[in-house]
């Protein structure tokens, strides 16, 4: 018999050597795939449930355009996570200008632990900010945030991204509240946090049969809403929410009425596209879920340009905080409240307040503590 020459030992090494491969890495892998076809049986290993597996984690790199965020946030879980973990409140500041009330918020969120909130804003970068955004607000500025306009649909597209951030960012986030940098906070943070988390609803204002709306459903052209959104099923509420983490999946999922809404309108004067979108949107697709009223108090008693009435420094003190705070929210449709009210009609607390003028801030600090924070 022929002795094996080197040569030929190094030859058939090189043949086995991607066998070798193959066969360690079936190997390997085998552990997983068994667990997966029999994770059901090991689950209930001895009559009891050992692990779920966690949901999928949110990506490590947050898109920047709009389809691809949208898209992703619109993957996640619609369930608070992990369970039994402590359920966060997310501030979204939806702002074009500093935020003026940054001190009379810090007092609001250190009062509190960090492990209960979360901050996000979307800053328009085409706004000069004469100084940055400091103390818990350094840092929270989304970086998809896009230029916004009145009378167009990029306050919805903002919003979205705020929603979209919120619920890629932590699980864990259970509200989501859309803020402007005129609003105040009108209780303390404990407060509105055991006011928030005891909700299973959203609170956004949901109107209808309201005067004009004939005019804000066809501001983009008679019939171009049709036959996605009907007259009838076209909704008006304020532009400042708090929503659930259902309803915010629900929010940056939507593609269908959102088809409508980004159209630009033909007549200005009558187009509010984030005073419509979101209260239609909700109402119909889960009315049930939501209570037809905003925690955000404004006047528009008086007004007929657009735009709120602002309080300006000279007004702010004690008695205008209790005013605000003692308001009764206006609530939308009957059929939407029914289940909650028929009874016993609701009256939920004003959580924040909005407009106030920049000015303001020094009076609001004097009575922050000895008011504002004082439930």
């Amino acid at each position: 018999m022929l002795s094996p020459t080197p040569l030929s030992l190094f030859c058939a090494l090189l043949l086995c050597l991607p066998l070798a491969v193959v066969f360690t890495v079936n190997t390997t892998t085998t552990p997983n795939s068994t667990a997966n076809s029999t994770g059901k049986n090991d689950n209930l290993r001895n009559g009891k449930t050992l692990f779920f597996s966690a949901p999928p984690p949110p990506p490590l790199i947050i898109p920047k355009d709009d389809g691809s965020l949208f898209r992703v946030a619109g993957r996640v879980n619609p369930k608070p996570s992990p369970p039994g973990s402590a359920k966060k409140l997310a501030f979204m500041f939806l702002t074009t200008s500093p935020l003026p009330f940054a001190p009379l918020w810090e007092i609001y969120f250190n009062s509190t632990s960090p492990n209960l909130y979360n901050i996000y804003i979307h800053a328009d970068p085409t706004t000069h900010y004469d100084s940055p955004f400091q103390g818990v607000f350094a840092d929270r500025v989304i970086p998809s945030s896009k230029p916004t306009q009145r009378f167009t649909p990029t306050l919805i597209s903002a919003a979205r991204r705020l929603l979209s951030h919120a619920l890629l960012h932590d699980p864990s986030n259970y509200m989501f509240a859309l803020l402007s940098s005129s609003c105040i906070p009108l209780h303390s943070f404990n407060f509105s946090y055991e006011t928030l988390v005891r909700s299973k609803k959203s609170f956004i204002e949901i109107l209808k049969n309201q005067p004009g709306m004939e005019a804000r459903w066809a501001a983009r052209g008679e019939d171009v809403m049709l036959p996605e959104v009907a007259l009838e099923s076209c909704r008006i509420g304020s532009q400042f929410w708090t929503l659930t983490r259902k309803h915010a999946r629900i929010v940056v999922r939507d593609k269908r009425l959102w088809s409508k809404f980004k159209l630009p309108c033909l007549h200005w004067d009558t187009c509010y596209p984030e005073e419509n979108y979101f209260p239609t949107l909700l109402s119909m697709d889960d009315p049930r879920g939501c209570i037809p009223a905003t925690l955000t108090h404004v006047d528009w008693r008086g007004r007929s340009d657009g735009h709120p009435r602002t309080y300006e420094a000279a007004e702010v003190g004690p008695d205008l905080i209790l005013t605000l705070r003692s308001a009764r929210p206006r609530y939308g449709d009957e059929e939407t409240n029914r289940s909650d009210s028929s009874v016993t009609p609701r009256h939920d607390p004003f959580l924040f307040a909005r407009k106030f003028s920049p000015d303001s801030i020094q009076p609001l600090m004097d009575i922050a503590r000895d008011v504002i924070f004082k439930d």
